[in-house]
């Protein structure tokens, strides 16, 4: 695999995005609160090496805008 450095180094697998996430909600609490089916569509593919997280929260804002 290659380097992708949209996803920085320590967020280049799916497990590591995923344990990413997982430390970004226990950090900040609101990011597990009203999760819509569309943000979990983004987290999704947030993991899955689809969208950065500044992707994911550039949608996430302009949704609630």
């Amino acid at each position: 695999m290659s380097y992708n450095a949209k996803f920085g180094p320590s967020a280049q697998t799916p497990q590591q995005r995923a344990w990413v996430l997982r430390q970004l909600q226990d950090v900040i609490p609101a990011l597990q609160r009203n999760v819509t089916p569309d943000i979990h569509q983004l987290y999704a593919r947030y993991i899955a090496g689809e969208l950065s997280w500044l992707e994911v929260r550039q949608a996430i804002d302009a949704a609630s805008n």
